[in-house]
Order: C-alpha cells, then sequence, then structure tokens
C-alpha cells in the first residue's frame, strides 16, 4: 500500500462554470469530497500538486489526506476530468474512508521471471487478458499492484487468479469462477485468436452475471 500524502485545499464557496474557470485561471481546480452519510464539500487544490500526484501512478488507489480550515479529511480519489484538448486535470472527486470503509478499486498486475518463463523461452507469447482487477477491499489496505510469477508458465498455460496470493481481506468482484489473467500461447500463428476467444469468452460470462 502506497503512503498517505497531504494535499493543502480551501473552501469553494460559489460553484457552477463560472467559478471553475476563475479558479483554474488561478493555478488551481475545483474538486469535492463527499461520502460518509456528510454534506458535500466544495474545495479548491493546486493545479501542480494534482498533476504531480496523478503522474506519479497509483493516485486512484492511495488514500490522501486533504486539509483544509486546520482539518484533515482522510479521502480515495475516485474519478477525475481532463480536458479533451490539453490533457489538463479539470476536477476531482474524493470519497471519505475512514479504517473501516470497503472500495472497490482497480489493482494492475505485475508480471514476474518473463526472461526464463518456459512457455516464453520456447517461442511463446504472453497475452494479457486483464492489465488490472477489480477488487473489494479496505480503504486503508488498498494493495499498489498484484504480483503473478511466470516462472514455471508453460505453453497453452491459461494463468488464473488463483495463482496470485491476494493479501487478507482483498476479494476479487468476479467471485464465481476461478478466471483468467493471461494466457501463454503457441508460436506460429494463432495468438491473437486465442486471446480474443478468452476475452469473448470472459465477457460472455460477464454478461451472464448481469
Amino acid at each position: 500500500m502506497s503512503e498517505t500524502y497531504v494535499l493543502k485545499a480551501e473552501a469553494r464557496e460559489r460553484v457552477g462554470k463560472g467559478s471553475a474557470r476563475a479558479i483554474r485561471r488561478n493555478g488551481n481546480i475545483p474538486a469535492v469530497i463527499y461520502g460518509d452519510n456528510k454534506p458535500p464539500l466544495s474545495i479548491t487544490l493546486p493545479l501542480n500538486e494534482v498533476t504531480k500526484r496523478i503522474h506519479a501512478g497509483g493516485f486512484m488507489t492511495t488514500v490522501a489526506e486533504i486539509e483544509l480550515d486546520g482539518k484533515k479529511h482522510r479521502v480515495l480519489p475516485k474519478a477525475y476530468d481532463l480536458d479533451p484538448v490539453k490533457d489538463i486535470v479539470m476536477h476531482v472527486d474524493f470519497l471519505r474512508v475512514s479504517a473501516k470503509t470497503e472500495v472497490t478499486v482497480n489493482i494492475p498486475v505485475h508480471f514476474l521471471n518473463e526472461e526464463t518463463c518456459p512457455g516464453l523461452k520456447k517461442g511463446g507469447t504472453l497475452n494479457v487478458v486483464r492489465h488490472e482487477v477489480e477488487v473489494h477491499c479496505p480503504a486503508d489496505a488498498i494493495p499498489d499492484y498484484f504480483e503473478l510469477d511466470l516462472a514455471d508458465a508453460e505453453l497453452g498455460d491459461a494463468l488464473k487468479i488463483s495463482r496470485i496470493e491476494l493479501p487478507k481481506g482483498v476479494v476479487p468482484t468476479i467471485t464465481d469462477r476461478d478466471f483468467t489473467i493471461a494466457t501463454i500461447s503457441a508460436p506460429g500463428g494463432g495468438a491473437k485468436e486465442e486471446a480474443e476467444e478468452v476475452v469473448e469468452t470472459e465477457e460472455e460470462a460477464v454478461t451472464a452475471e448481469e
């Protein structure tokens, strides 16, 4: 889990497009804190600080403390908007969290030992079906990433979620099957078709759940 960081905020008395434009002209961005059965708080944050945190990675899975009028609010970023042309952060939504808060987040998957993977050394291809896994977990114990070890993966293997050791309290949102994270396809073509077939099977299962 990444370390908590602090963002200093100012209260935002006015809302609306005109107010938001004025805030951005001053080098800040509008944001809101909501949840925990409390009234939403409209705030402004320094654009540079928020942009730096987003580019550092893990922004959506790291609990932050927002300091407002001498009080700190523990929050988790839930969404942010980017300018479609300039790619500048325009707005951020934060969810209040506590030690008891359960959240749903997407955790990236890191693949280990690709250089020694037997299937890849034989000319196979790693086809990633899921770059991230959606899970339920405590807000104070969000993993930075999951690790999937390829040290013994052979040609034709379908690498399932069960190969990943999940921390205590972390549960995938898909609970009815041992779903695929990646496959090791045989050389000589067919890799793309195989990956697409796995994705289609996964999507059909999700559709059936809905």
